[in-house]
């Protein structure tokens, strides 16, 4: 009869292959896959230490390309990358490490792009009830993405003004903008 109960490491190394086949995990994202399946914390973290030692886990890499992507396809800030990168288990200096390929120029242009894509067609700026209801709008949009309160709505009110033609004034020219 064979009814023996497999080898925890084996199913240990089979669960942290299948993790990594679809995409890049961190340590601490498989340590958990492996509690999440009961896998006792010794043979868990022996398996994880040998993937380590051949590179198959690299949290350095890991948060490089995490980076990469999330700037790129959610054009997050550095501050919400910080945080995904913290609740994926990697440590402040390697995330610091990381975040350095993102310049602020980067981060300005990423937040001037989701503005313009965002910005209604046919809002009427010149109103000024509706361009403060937009500025609103547009800086909660990036503050949810990372971005930081006062860029954000810097970032908004040049835009707004790109699109109305100004340079830096409000809707009526002979009055700034409050």
């Amino acid at each position: 009869m064979e009814d023996a109960e497999p080898d925890p490491a084996s199913v240990a190394r089979a669960i942290v292959l299948r993790q990594l086949t679809g995409s890049a995990k961190s340590r601490l994202q498989l340590a958990r896959k492996l509690a999440e399946r009961n896998i006792p914390e010794d043979v868990a973290e022996a398996v994880l230490d040998r993937f380590q030692e051949v590179r198959l886990i690299d949290d350095a890499d890991f948060a490089d390309m995490w980076v990469r992507s999330r700037s790129q396809s959610r054009k997050l800030a550095k501050g919400a990358l910080r945080r995904e990168l913290s609740d994926k288990g990697i440590d402040a200096d390697t995330a610091a490490a990381a975040l350095e390929q993102l310049s602020d120029a980067d981060e300005e242009a990423a937040a001037r792009l989701l503005v313009e894509r965002k910005l209604r067609p046919g809002t009427d700026l010149s109103d000024r009830t509706e361009r403060d209801k937009t500025t609103r709008r547009l800086a909660s949009m990036l503050a949810r993405k990372g971005y930081q309160p006062a860029q954000a709505f810097r970032v908004v009110g040049e835009v707004l003004d790109a699109r109305l033609g100004h340079g830096g004034a409000g809707p009526d020219d002979d009055q700034p903008y409050l």
